[in-house]
């Protein structure tokens, strides 16, 4: 297994003179790992499947969806995919959750691009129940991660005694480099029809995840767990912070709670996607107190940020500074997504000899 490191400064280990006086000083080495979250924007192939409703996204559908379009697509994605984190990795991240892809076929193609390919990622993807066909998905370097269980998990939401057909909830547990960690990935409930009518819809996506969260900590109360995904929802909405019960200080966290690292981000206005000149948050992560706590051994978050370079950007026109998208309203663009990434680093010491 090759590591990659980063060198911090150290305690102890090098001698070296000052004056009269005698220093020790060591450079330690730090193992250092990606772990990412991506809305592709609709990542579909052209067939027409006969049992959603995906017709748009063909070559004779609304959004003339043809192969040239479809490999345009592919490309950009395994770039930024490529990208995310490697100035501190120097590699493509270990962990990349999905959401908006319509079936393994084009989790097939994505990860075969020329880009990826030699990174050997794997798959592991269920077909869910939404409407669009749409789906969850998780990545991973099989160098660095051994899957040891994964299912979907339903999230059941009726309207008036009729149901509402939604993603599930992806849970995959398994090794980072030997550690047990567990990774939860959502797409929640859209808010069509307008924000405080829909909210009930993703406050039962959050009481699936705590459901899930809790089933973990029984398990183990310091499992290492990491949410991620497009919740519709900001950081400071009753999702989190009721249900959930996302912090922002970590020095505020008890025992079972979780850390949302991208709170105090949607406090200074940051967002990755933006609507009618309004920014928000919806593509998140959060992490179990184990995962940011000294009184823990091995990986810990190291830190988290919104991937968006110059080309992710939309650089001119009306929606100048918004993601650079594949569909607007000006039609086809051969651009990126209408979010923008999110990534956070585990670090964690290397120990010598």
């Amino acid at each position: 297994m090759n590591l990659y490191f980063i060198p911090i400064i150290s305690v102890f280990g090098l001698i070296f003179y000052s004056g009269n006086k005698l220093y020790c000083q060591a450079i330690k080495d730090y193992q250092i790992e990606t772990v990412a979250f991506y809305n592709v924007e609709n990542l579909f192939d052209t067939v027409d499947d006969t049992l959603t409703f995906d017709d748009d996204r063909t070559a004779l559908g609304k959004d003339k969806w043809t192969q040239d379009r479809y490999n345009t697509k592919i490309a950009n994605i395994a770039r930024v995919l490529a990208e995310i984190g490697a100035k501190e990795t120097g590699r493509a991240p270990l962990i990349i959750g999905l959401c908006e892809i319509e079936n393994r076929l084009v989790l097939e193609d994505l990860i075969s691009h020329e880009l990826l390919k030699s990174l050997d990622y794997g798959i592991i993807h269920y077909d869910s129940p939404d409407e669009r066909g749409i789906d969850v998905a998780l990545l991973y370097r099989k160098g660095g991660f051994i899957p040891l269980n994964s299912q979907p998990r339903k999230l059941l939401i009726y309207d008036s005694n009729k149901r509402d057909y939604t993603r599930d909830q992806l849970v995959v547990s398994g090794l980072l480099h030997g550690e047990e960690f567990h990774f939860i990935v959502n797409h929640w409930p859209s808010r069509s029809g307008g924000e405080a009518k829909s909210s009930y819809k993703r406050e039962k996506a959050a009481l699936l995840n705590k459901k899930i969260i809790d089933s973990l900590y029984r398990e183990n109360p310091n499992a290492r767990i990491i949410g991620m995904g497009d919740f519709n929802d900001d950081p400071t909405n009753k999702s989190f912070k009721k249900l959930l019960q996302t912090k922002a200080n970590i020095n505020e966290l008890k025992e079972g709670e979780l850390y949302n690292p991208m709170e105090i981000m949607h406090k200074n206005g940051r967002g990755t996607l933006a609507y009618r000149d309004s920014w928000n948050l919806f593509d998140q992560f959060y992490l179990s107190q184990s995962l940011v706590s000294r009184n823990f051994n091995g990986f810990q978050l190291y830190k988290a940020d919104i991937f968006n370079p110059p080309y992710v950007i939309t650089q001119s026109g009306q929606y100048r500074g918004y993601p650079y998208r594949t569909y607007g309203s000006s039609g086809y663009e051969p651009g990126y997504s209408d979010h923008f990434p999110v990534y956070l680093y585990l670090i964690r010491e290397v120990p010598q000899d």
